[in-house]
């Protein structure tokens, strides 16, 4: 591993615009893509599939984990991100082409694969330690933004024209890749990269069990894992609940309820910034704490306003909680393994969490599980997994 070098860039630099806009437009075609096809397998009369979109797409983070954090390190970031939308677009291409969505989104999962490392471990290499968690919550909040635009505008075009969704999906990873043009050119993290695959699974093994022996590292890839395992588990959820709540039957609300987590998650983010840094990253434990409390309430609603604005509550929480974890892992990971090795472990980790949870989720439904049960039963997951997460890491203080 090469040394350590970061370049302590000003936060509202040229670079990290590019980055904010690709990210920005790369995340909202995701989401809308997303919509687009949960409407096509209902069109089909395929609701059942609506779960094993998702894990279409959490597949290849697992299965290329070995890989694409040796790929981020080894060579000039800002290109990686490049190419993995120029994957994204592929895959929207394909789908758009009639290519069965499970497929064709399972492609952009693997362009998704690769970007993720990439697009967090190049803010270590922009900033020093006392800036990346404020650089962490500008990408969160340009994350959760694209996210909030991409669902809403994805549920709406869904009801409407999916062939303007899908040209609006195009378009936008047409121009996230783009954008990655202008990120600057840093040089790799380690240039020494070896890319035989069998050695790349034995030393993705050495990283997994060094990131999971080091206490600070371990917390936040626990913390964060089972944030986005309930999370993206809740948000294929709501296409069941609120039928069955608010009685209610399009993709809009689901989405417009999507899109309110979003909204919750930004304003989470900043006041994380704002509030928790990596000397007082425990802090975070409180909104991951408050997180399930407010998924089991969720149990308990019947009104959409209500709903909305529990949501947001959600996201506050959310957001609070897992960007100063994102922000902790980065900086000892860049520390120790390297950050696109490090975002790589902690993606195959998260997403298992997600195939486990959605795989959970799917089985109750197959065995006919009413969905505000699903709904408390994961509220209450996420209740216990933190509380015992804060239980072993405030011991330890």
């Amino acid at each position: 591993m090469n040394e350590r070098i970061s370049h302590d860039m000003p936060l509202l630099s040229t670079g990290m615009m590019a980055v904010l806009i690709a990210q920005f437009l790369s995340a909202l075609a995701d989401n809308a893509i997303l919509i687009a096809a949960i409407a096509i397998v209902k069109s089909q009369g395929l609701a059942n599939l609506v779960p094993m979109l998702q894990e279409s797409f959490v597949v290849p983070f697992i299965l290329l984990a070995p890989f694409v954090g040796q790929i981020a390190d080894g060579f000039p970031k800002g290109r990686v991100m490049l190419v993995a939308n120029l994957i994204k677009l592929s895959g929207a291409l394909a789908m758009v082409a009639g290519v069965n969505p499970l497929t064709a989104y399972g492609l952009i999962g693997i362009g998704a694969a690769m970007y993720s490392p990439a697009k967090y471990g190049i803010l270590s290499q922009m900033f020093g330690p006392s800036s990346l968690v404020r650089a962490n919550g500008m990408m969160e909040g340009s994350t959760i933004v694209a996210i909030l635009f991409g669902v809403v505008l994805g549920g709406w075009l869904a009801d409407h024209s999916l062939q303007w969704a899908f040209t609006g999906v195009v378009a936008a990873y047409a121009l996230a890749a783009f954008a990655n043009l202008f990120i600057p050119s840093l040089p790799a993290e380690n240039t020494e990269a070896n890319f035989n695959p069998w050695r790349l699974m034995k030393e993705f093994i050495v990283s997994l069990k060094v990131m999971f022996k080091n206490p600070d590292t371990r917390f936040s890839l626990l913390g964060t894992s089972a944030f986005w395992g309930t999370g993206t588990t809740l948000r294929l959820m709501l296409f069941a609940w609120v039928p069955a709540a608010l009685l209610i039957t399009d993709n809009q609300t689901p989405a417009n309820l999507m899109g309110a987590v979003s909204i919750g998650i930004v304003l989470g983010a900043i006041g994380a910034g704002i509030w928790i840094s990596l000397a007082n990253v425990n802090r975070a434990l409180i909104g991951g704490l408050l997180l399930g409390v407010f998924i089991l309430m969720l149990a308990f609603v019947n009104s959409l306003t209500l709903a909305f604005a529990l949501m947001i509550a959600i996201g506050i929480c959310g957001g609070s909680f897992v960007v100063p974890l994102n922000a902790l892992l980065q900086e000892r990971g860049h520390e120790s393994i390297g950050a696109g090795n490090a975002l790589a472990v902690q993606n195959f980790v998260e997403n298992i969490a997600m195939l486990l949870l959605v795989g959970g989720y799917s089985s109750a439904v197959a065995a006919g599980v009413s969905v505000t049960t699903s709904v408390t039963v994961f509220g209450g997951v996420m209740l216990v997994v933190i509380g015992g997460l804060a239980a072993f890491r405030l011991k330890r203080v």
